[in-house]
């Protein structure tokens, strides 16, 4: 098993419950992600958060980033704890909304601008990133000539300058070809593990690509009676530590049968949710 250790909390979801009119959507949500420390390695933590169509995750989604306001609870960030709010979190949703009428420099400076003021610091950090991401040579295109993975990119960078350490990302492998969810799933590894600090959660339906690129999964739920009928309200019913298990940080994991039989596992699960 690999060593590693748990350090300083770096998100916490405390006691979360959300109800629309009479609606219970959410219910009790608690869950905490800890910097992990692995010797001789920069580590990030990319936590999958799987669930069934229609339990809850997005209006969760939201939460974590600020967009919407709980009816009860709390989600804080960093150490010491800092309530989120919206901005602090970077945030990237499926259709990559980006400005078609700048380039792909002066969308990042956008961004860049909300917590770097300094002009030549936030040229440089321009820079740093667009090598980053190999789009170095796209700086002067406009959104409309990229492809769109090239967009996505662009659109992950965004939140990078302008939030730092925390990342959503929204269904990111939806609609891709297959050659095109191991690009992203290979450039999301990267990401996290380019800074000790920095925490993905990306919510999905795909349970393979979440898994193999994840330490940890939450898989959400609701709770059932004595006679099996749902309690309302979602709630993190599981949560995997995928290194303790060893899926974590292995390249092609996904073609080992312990993996495929935990995902068969997941799988099982989803009825009962």
């Amino acid at each position: 098993m690999e060593q590693y250790a748990l350090a300083e909390t770096l998100l916490e979801v405390k006691n979360i419950s959300l109800k629309l009119g009479e609606n219970q959507i959410l219910k009790d949500v608690n869950v905490e992600i800890k910097n992990i420390i692995r010797p001789g390695y920069k580590m990030g933590q990319v936590v999958g958060f799987l669930g069934p169509s229609g339990i809850g995750k997005t209006k969760l989604f939201e939460i974590l980033a600020g967009l919407l306001e709980p009816t009860t609870g709390t989600v804080y960030i960093n150490t010491p704890p800092v309530a989120v709010k919206a901005g602090l979190v970077g945030v990237v949703q499926q259709n990559y909304p980006l400005f078609n009428h700048r380039t792909v420099g002066g969308n990042l400076d956008v961004a860049a601008k909300k917590i770097t003021k300094n002009e030549a610091e936030r040229k440089k950090k321009i820079a740093d990133i667009l090598k980053r991401f190999n789009l170095s040579d796209k700086a002067n295109l406009y959104p409309a000539q990229l492809s769109g993975g090239q967009k996505q990119r662009v659109a992950i960078a965004q939140q990078l300058l302008c939030s730092e350490n925390f990342l959503l990302l929204d269904e990111p492998f939806s609609g891709l070809d297959p050659l095109m969810v191991e690009e992203v799933g290979n450039m999301l590894s990267e990401i996290a593990h380019s800074n000790e600090l920095i925490t993905i959660i990306v919510v999905s339906h795909d349970i393979v690509s979440t898994a193999s690129i994840a330490d940890t999964l939450w898989i959400m739920g609701r709770d059932r009676d004595a006679k099996g009928n749902i309690i309302p309200g979602s709630k993190i019913k599981h949560t995997y530590n995928l290194i303790d298990k060893g899926l974590a940080w292995q390249k092609n994991i996904e073609l080992k049968p312990e993996f495929l039989d935990f995902v068969k596992e997941i799988k099982g699960l989803f009825p009962s949710l």
